[in-house]
Formats: C-alpha cells, structure tokens, sequence
C-alpha cells in the first residue's frame, strides 16, 4: 500500500508539472515582429489606416513606415537602408532596385492605378489647363520629373497639350507631390499638378480639370518584398492584404484606383 500511495504522489507531481508547462507555453507571447514599408508619399493617407487596421489584427506586428518620393525610397533601399516592403508611384523606380536584384520577384505586383489632375486655390478663377499661360498665372508646381513619379507624369501631360515649352519658367520643383498640394494650399503657387488621390486630401483647392489619360504614361503603383527582409512569411502576409475587398475600400475612398478589380 505505501509503495502504491508514493507511485499516486509521483504521478499527481508529474501530472502537474505537465500541465504547468503547458500552460506556461501556452502563455508565451507571440514574437514581435517590426516591418519597415517604404512607400510613396502620395500613399500616405491610405496607408496609416491600412496600418491601424492591420495591425489591430495583427498584434504582434509593428509597422513603420518611410514615406519620400519614389526616387528617394529607390536611392535609400540601393544604399543599404532597412526596408521589408516597397510601394512606389511608378514602375521606373521599382524597375531599377529589381536590375539590381533587391527585392523577391515573384512577390513584384501592379497594385494601384491613379489619375493627374489640375489644381488651385478656391479663389482662383483657373478653369481649363490652357490657361495656365495666361500672365496672371505666375508660378505652377509639379514634382521634380526625375525622382518624383507624379512629376514625370505630369511633365508629359503638358507636354502632350503643347503647353510646357509656354510654361516652362513658370515651374516650381517640389521633393514629392505631398509638396505640391502644400503649395497650393498655402498660395505659394498659382496652381498645381498632382494625383486625384492627393487632390482629396487637400484643403482650401479645387480640382480644375483631369490630364488625358492618353497624354502620359499609365500610372501604376507596384509593391514588392525586398530581399533583405529578415520577415519574409510576415511582410507577404502584409502584401497580401493591400489586395484584399477592405484594403481596397480603403484605397479607393482615398482617390486610388484598383487595377485587378
């Protein structure tokens, strides 16, 4: 009987540090995960409610982003700096880090589309892209054509309506197109072009007109997994849900286009 009352004892000790192990297990937290996303700044808006949301689901998963023109994320992610993801405005951008074989390219996808347009202060009286030759329109931003996707699309536009050659000496350089609205908005410019995406965003303007699709290139925003990542499983879940139904509510009442709807 003693030697069956000791086994009893033994089994309820084991018994119990079984359990405790399990539920100390079962308590561990999930590891967190720290995600870097370059994106364009004309994302900006969309993108931290994409966060909010995400990560409220997520909740081991910590999102940063670094928001520049696309020439900029392009010439940071090829010097080496921390990116898990990019989303650029323009294919040129995401061209030029996959040459150099920078990101995974099966995870490279068309994400967004996006429309130019004209804009101006609510106490201007612009009402058509001709007359921004008119004298009493003195200054006209767009982004700086060869880092800044929305200026380079905006360049052909009014290229195309035969205007730039008028309008040249007129033209402010902005760093991105974010800069642009903030031109406009504070009247340090007669007039602007950005995307329709920013244009919604903006205060105190007024959208005057749309550039013609068929005078610039397609805009297309493409996102890809960088090779560096140390999160590959996480980051492409991340990619994943920008083209999922409520990403896609979010993108499109922020201004975007949805190129695979």
């Amino acid at each position: 009987m003693k030697k069956i009352g000791i086994f009893l004892v033994l089994m309820i000790l084991i018994s119990g540090i079984i359990t405790g192990c399990g539920q100390e297990q079962a308590s561990e937290p999930e590891e967190q995960v720290n995600l870097t996303i370059a994106a364009a700044a004309s994302l900006k808006d969309a993108a931290e409610e994409l966060k909010t949301v995400y990560c409220d689901e997520h909740q081991n998963v910590n999102i940063t982003y670094n928001f520049a023109s696309s020439g900029t994320l392009q010439k940071q992610i090829e010097e080496g700096a921390p990116c898990d993801l990019f989303i650029s405005a323009g294919k040129k951008q995401m061209d030029a880090i996959a040459e150099k074989d920078l990101i995974i390219k099966e995870t490279r996808k068309d994400l967004l589309g996006n429309d130019i347009v004209l804009i101006t202060g609510n106490d201007k009286n612009l009402t058509e892209f001709k007359e921004l030759i008119d004298d009493g329109i003195e200054k006209i931003s767009i982004g700086t054509p060869e880092t800044v996707p929305a200026g380079k699309y905006a360049k052909e536009a009014l290229t195309s309506l035969n205007l730039w050659d008028e309008i040249e000496s007129k033209i402010v350089f902005a760093k991105d197109v974010r800069q642009v609205l903030t031109y406009v908005e504070t009247g340090n410019v007669d007039a602007g072009l950005v995307y329709s995406s920013d244009a919604i965003q903006g205060k105190n303007i007024k959208v005057v007109s749309s550039a013609p699709a068929d005078s610039h290139q397609p805009i297309v925003y493409p996102v890809a997994v960088l090779k560096r990542t140390q999160y590959e499983k996480e980051v492409t879940d991340f990619e994943n849900f920008l083209f999922t139904e409520t990403a896609g509510q979010i993108f499109e009442k922020s201004g975007f286009k949805l190129l695979n709807k």
